[in-house]
């Protein structure tokens, strides 16, 4: 399989500068690397396609060790891996379900790559649940944040265990103050393109003076005015983040939320429903901010000022992605100002006041209630969806199939005359439950 074939299955049509520059070098040297690059600028395929290439596929060996900040980030690895079609196998390990229950599905599923948070990663090899023999690759995803997460003696534990270790990557949308000491810097490749693609030159950043200290009227007006794309609203607590949700939800706002407070599969929902176009709104706290791929974010609003400068870099890292122009607003209260660390121009933004409608979401997620335990593919669901359910293929979207179930994004407005005509209908000749994902 060519470069140009997976970057086809990946929807991309060329890498960047950054990328190829990581791809050779990590062909052409045996060193160690640190990339360091802006958030947006697509650091996770400028390690994990050259990762892939240097997998022997054909192996049931682990040959790879990923190591993650957090949970999202280990899934959506995970999710990119799969979709390049190289025959890798990737897993996630990061919590939320027992290590038992991970030990399964590593005997189960034989990943060649190992996606893990250093905590859980240290857990399966106490267990001896994993060969740390066979590991050659060893790459840190957001090694700065790991580092500010209090990750280092973790990571030490793990990596002194994994000494077959020939190539280590450090990955950072920002340099970290001092680079960890299993990484011997005279024997490192330093790309840095921290000055390259950046965002500031495709974001168009504005600042929205609210009348009162209450921003929410006026964020349900920009978010009215700003229509179906997708948007995502930052605030800096969780019980913030609840409050602003459940207003917006109330005044008929498709949104989902997002924040450290809520379990790992409420999370990971309120993700899958907003990158695959069924909630226009994700409010959340700085979780969503780091680590999360979603190509499409139309715009960012500051609800709260960012804490720092980090926190504002990775914030807006989430629009503007791939050469895409993005819109960021700051909501300001009238005892507000921006802080001093914004040193790009903000453009005073009024709203037109026209009245516009609550926008509703491109597409709604349905849940059909058979997975690849029962011999179900996503043929078999364009298959149904198209054949009993009358869609064309332009009105289906994202398409996941799990063990036991499987989840279709579908046009919003042939959703419900696509439930009614489902009713009763079998996939592949067994009867099904069809319903909308809440």
């Amino acid at each position: 399989m060519t470069i140009q074939e997976i970057l086809k299955k990946l929807h991309i049509s060329q890498l960047n500068t950054m990328q190829m520059a990581a791809g050779k070098a990590f062909a052409d040297d045996s060193n160690d690397m640190v990339i360091l690059s802006p958030t947006g600028s697509g650091k996770t395929l400028a390690y994990l396609l050259p990762l892939a290439l240097s997998i022997d596929a054909e192996s049931d060996k682990l040959q790879a060790v990923v190591i993650v900040p957090g949970r999202e980030l280990a899934a959506q690895s995970v999710d990119v891996l799969a979709k390049m079609g190289m025959g890798v196998r990737g897993l996630g390990v990061y919590g939320g379900r027992t290590a038992m229950e991970e030990h399964r599905a590593i005997v189960k599923h034989k990943p060649h790559v190992l996606f893990a948070t250093p905590g859980r990663l240290n857990d399966h090899i106490d267990k001896e649940n994993i060969n740390t023999a066979t590991v050659r690759y060893l790459v840190i995803d957001e090694f700065d944040k790991c580092l500010q997460m209090g990750f280092l003696a973790e990571m030490n534990k793990a990596i002194r265990h994994l000494k077959g270790v020939r190539r280590r990557c450090l990955l950072s949308a920002t340099n970290a103050e001092e680079i960890p000491d299993f990484v011997n810097m005279k024997q490192t490749l330093v790309l840095d393109y921290s000055d390259y693609q950046q965002t500031s030159e495709r974001l168009h950043v504005n600042s929205v003076a609210c009348p009162e200290k209450d921003k929410l009227p006026m964020l349900c007006s920009l978010l009215r005015q700003l229509g179906s794309g997708g948007t995502i609203v930052f605030l800096n607590y969780r019980d913030a983040v609840e409050r602003t949700w459940k207003a917006l939800v109330s005044q008929g706002f498709t949104a989902v939320r997002m924040h450290g407070g809520l379990e790992q599969k409420q999370r990971e929902e309120a993700l899958y429903l907003f990158s695959n176009g069924s909630a226009t709104v994700l409010v959340a706290t700085d979780l969503a901010s780091r680590g999360l791929d979603m190509p499409d974010v139309k715009a960012i609003v500051h609800y709260h000022l960012p804490l720092g400068e980090q926190e504002y870099v990775h914030r807006v890292g989430r629009t503007a992605r791939w050469m895409n122009t993005g819109e960021a607003f700051f909501l300001l209260a009238p005892d507000e100002t921006l802080p001093d660390f914004i040193d790009q121009e903000v453009c005073p933004f009024a709203l037109d006041g026209k009245e516009y409608p609550v926008p509703v979401p491109q597409r709604t997620t349905i849940y059909i209630g058979k997975g690849k335990l029962n011999k179900i593919s996503k043929g078999d669901v364009v298959g149904f969806l198209c054949k009993k359910g009358g869609l064309t293929a332009e009105d289906i979207g994202r398409i996941d199939v799990y063990d036991r179930y499987a989840c279709a994004a579908v046009a919003y407005d042939k959703a419900d005359a696509l439930l009614h005509q489902l009713k009763g209908e079998k996939i592949k000749g067994l009867n099904t439950i069809v319903e909308r994902l809440k």
